[in-house]
């Protein structure tokens, strides 16, 4: 795609990497048919393709309007595209770039203006989110329907494993999910003590920078992204006696955006090579644990549980991970059902289900219909966000599968 980008952008950083990625597209128009808003909508310009060359207009230096906007905040971040394009078009940096010129420019209306902050704000701080949950979830029956989507129904995280152990792992210290979902960490960690690996987490570290990212406070979200860095270097630099082989993070939500801080910091010249190091040892728990609980003769005996595993956009197309968790429930005799369209976005992706409810209900309406055909017991999934989205619209339970592996191994479904 020829481009002449304005002058104001020309030769930066960000428009070298936007004038790539554009130059790299081909317009053959594969993407549109995975497009989850585009199949939704009909319009060439609530896909991929509409999109980029809406985003080439506004680094082209055309005038634009809140409609340019509005297709934009419509796409989910599903990046499933990525995993269509035969090109290798690298859409999700060409689109955090074109909404931050955007955002930039353009002057929302103070509704909207106000709730992107109350969000940004509120969800990135653990104090004020964990207790605005912990309130919501005592009083949970009284809430509104809308609201009681958003609040999952209190649940006993367990007992945090309390043995030291000299290999280690390093997990998120995260903002939404310690609040919404505390079990998921408990899980995670009461699996990898059973096979001699100790969790740890730094108190100084905090959100990944997603939140920040996708509302429009880049500048913010580096800044979490560096908070980050300095709280974990101690432990991950060459020579650290931690015992810290990897970082894994169980939400693949902050999972994608964690494997990407070594891209975002790479022109900071303070950060770029420990950035670097980080995006290196991150690894979702599906890519790393198998080979672990093989090492460790753990041999799990579940055979005749129906399961079906949901693989969220940033899993499946952020972090090209596909096929682990199936692989690793197949492989301890478990029934994973097939799902239809398995690649399209359930529609939570962060906040969107907060700015586009109607889109997001449909995604969900048809995610759940493909993953309930079979009437599995269970539907499992490996984000936060997916989990409480899809549990606001069905009976069947949702957990995240380190949950389901922590009862299974609980319940002594296991030899060796």
């Amino acid at each position: 795609m020829e481009t002449h980008l304005a002058d104001w952008i020309a030769g930066t950083p960000a428009g070298i990497e936007a004038e790539e990625v554009l130059r790299s597209c081909v317009h053959c128009g594969f993407c549109t048919a995975t497009c989850p808003t585009y199949q939704l909508l009909g319009d060439e310009l609530d896909g991929p393709r509409g999109r980029i060359y809406l985003i080439k207009q506004v680094l082209e230096g055309h005038p634009f309007t809140a409609a340019t906007a509005l297709h934009l905040d419509r796409c989910l971040t599903c990046r499933s595209c990525e995993s269509t394009c035969p090109s290798g078009v690298r859409y999700g940096r060409l689109l955090d770039i074109g909404r931050e010129v955007v955002d930039a420019r353009l002057t929302r209306p103070l509704a909207e203006r106000s709730l992107r902050w109350l969000l940004r704000e509120g969800l990135t701080s653990r104090r004020l989110f964990g207790l605005a949950m912990s309130a919501g979830k005592f009083v949970r029956p009284l809430l509104p329907a809308a609201v009681r989507a958003k609040v999952p129904e209190r649940r006993d995280p367990g007992q945090w494993p309390g043995r030291k152990h000299a290999r280690k792992v390093l997990i998120l210290n995260g903002c939404v999910q310690p609040a919404m979902l505390p079990r998921i960490d408990y899980a995670t960690a009461r699996v990898l003590d059973r096979i001699g690996v100790e969790v740890v987490q730094d108190a100084r570290s905090g959100c990944c920078g997603a939140i920040r990212q996708h509302l429009g406070d880049p500048a913010g979200a580096l800044d979490d992204l560096r908070r980050n860095v300095d709280a974990w270097w101690p432990l991950i630099e060459p020579g650290a006696k931690s015992g810290v082989e990897a970082i894994l993070v169980n939400a693949s939500g902050c999972g994608v955006m964690v494997q990407d801080y070594g891209h975002l910091l790479r022109n900071d010249e303070r950060y770029a090579a420990r950035s670097a190091r980080v995006s290196e040892l991150t690894r979702d728990p599906s890519q790393w644990l198998p080979e672990e609980l093989d090492r460790a003769g753990l041999k799990l005996q579940v055979a005749g549980a129906r399961i079906v595993f949901h693989a969220p956009c940033s899993l499946q197309h952020g972090m090209q991970v596909r096929g682990a968790v199936e692989k690793l429930l197949a492989g301890v005799g478990v029934e994973v059902q097939p799902v239809a369209d398995s690649h399209l976005c359930c529609g939570s992706a962060g906040t969107y289900s907060v700015f586009q409810a109607e889109i997001s209900q449909q995604l969900r309406a048809n995610k759940l219909a493909a993953l309930e055909v079979g009437a599995p017991e269970l539907i499992l999934s490996a984000n936060v966000g997916c989990i409480t989205h899809l549990q606001s619209g069905t009976g069947t339970p949702v957990r995240h599968w380190l949950e389901w592996l922590d009862e299974a191994l609980a319940q002594g479904l296991v030899s060796g």
